[in-house]
C-alpha cells in the first residue's frame, strides 16, 4: 500500500478527526482513556471515557496541543501524544516512569495506529512527525516509556509502543525499572531551516509506502 502521511497537531480544527479516528475498529481502549489518563492523578484519573474526551477537548479547545493526528491520503489513522513531562501528573509516581533526573524533557505517552492501518509503518511515521514538532518548539530532549519484551503482546496494548520503534528513531535506554519496561531518551536539534517563532507548523509530511 501506498500514499501520502501528513500528521497535523490536534487543534479544535482537527478534533473531529480525533473523534472519527477513535471510532475506527480497535479504539475501544483510546476511546476509555481519551489520553487523560496521565494527565490525572487520584480519583481523578478513573474518570469515564465520555468524561475524558469532555476534558481533552476542552484541553484544545483551550489552547492545548496534546498531540497530533496522523493521516494517510487525508484519512485519519494514527495519534501520537506528546508534551512538557510535567503536565503528566501521573508519571511523577510511577515506579516505572518517574523522573531520572532533573533533565528537561518532553514525553511521549501513547502512539496509536487504528487496526485497518496497522503492518504500514505508521507509528513510525508518527514518531518522526512527532519529533519534527518537538524540535519546532524548542525540545532538546524527547522521553519515552516503551514495551520491552520477547513475547508479541496484542496490538491494542502496545499505546507506549515497542523498544525496537524507539531505537530505530535513535532513543536509547536511560533507565529500566521493570523487566518489560525501560524509559528511552532521544536527544534533538533544531531542523535547518524550521521556523523557530511561536506558532506552531501546521503539518508535517512524508510519503509513505511498503
Amino acid at each position: 500500500m501506498q500514499g501520502t502521511f501528513r500528521a497535523r497537531p490536534l487543534t479544535p480544527a482537527t478534533w473531529p478527526d480525533l473523534e472519527e479516528l477513535f471510532g475506527l475498529p480497535g479504539g475501544s481502549i483510546v476511546r476509555g482513556c481519551w489520553c487523560m489518563y496521565y494527565r490525572k492523578t487520584g480519583k481523578e484519573s478513573g474518570l469515564a471515557g465520555s468524561k475524558n474526551k469532555r476534558a481533552l477537548c476542552e484541553l484544545v479547545g483551550s489552547g492545548g496541543v496534546p498531540g497530533l493526528v496522523g493521516y494517510l491520503d487525508g484519512s485519519p489513522v494514527g495519534w501520537i501524544s506528546l508534551g512538557p513531562r510535567e503536565d503528566y501528573l501521573k508519571l511523577r509516581r510511577s515506579p516505572v516512569m518517574k523522573p531520572v533526573d532533573d533533565t528537561k524533557v518532553w514525553s511521549v505517552v501513547c502512539s496509536y495506529v487504528a487496526k485497518p492501518y496497522r503492518g504500514l509503518g505508521l507509528q513510525h511515521r508518527l514518531l518522526e512527525a512527532a519529533m519534527d514538532f518537538a524540535r519546532d518548539h524548542g525540545v532538546r530532549m524527547l522521553e519515552a516509556y516503551p514495551v520491552d519484551k520477547t513475547e508479541r503482546s496484542h496490538d491494542d496494548f502496545m499505546f507506549f509502543g515497542s523498544r525496537s520503534l524507539y531505537e530505530r528513531a535513535g532513543f536509547r535506554e536511560v533507565a529500566r525499572r521493570s523487566p518489560t519496561r525501560v524509559v528511552m531518551r532521544r536527544a534533538l536539534r533544531p531542523r535547518r531551516g524550521a521556523s523557530r517563532g511561536p506558532g506552531m507548523p501546521p503539518f508535517v509530511r512524508a510519503d509513505v509506502g511498503d
